[in-house]
């Protein structure tokens, strides 16, 4: 009887096993990649994007670590002046104990593809 038991309970752990290994991982949880084209404004307090087809407004993370650094050579005098920008970006939810709470949603940039001062014509004026 003990024999039986031990052999249902080590199979039934297998069984569970091997199906925990077959499952397909979520995708990203949500976190699809995807490339965005809009404004971004940089500043001591404020990271902004502006997407340019749906006109939403995002905080922005740099997890790429290259947006603000290529801003920043811009020179600009001011601060918050907006660039045009192509960027591999994330969208998660934004914390709500900083000042990203101000904005429904975080944009998480991957990789820059693409910045300039010149702003496009069309949706981004």
């Amino acid at each position: 009887m003990f024999f039986c038991k031990r052999a249902i309970f080590l199979i039934t752990v297998a069984v569970m096993f091997l199906l925990a290994c077959n499952q397909k991982p979520e995708e990203n949880k949500g976190n699809t990649v995807r490339i965005v084209k809009g404004l971004y404004s940089y500043g001591p307090e404020i990271k902004s994007f502006t997407d340019c087809e749906e006109g939403t407004e995002y905080w922005v993370a740099d997890s790429a670590r290259t947006l603000e650094l290529q801003y920043s050579k811009f020179n600009f005098e001011r601060p918050y002046e907006p660039v045009y920008i192509e960027a591999e970006a994330h969208f998660i939810k934004s914390d709500s104990l900083i000042v990203s709470a101000d904005f429904d949603s975080t944009m998480v940039v991957t990789r820059v593809l693409k910045i300039t001062r010149e702003i496009p014509d069309g949706p981004c004026k």
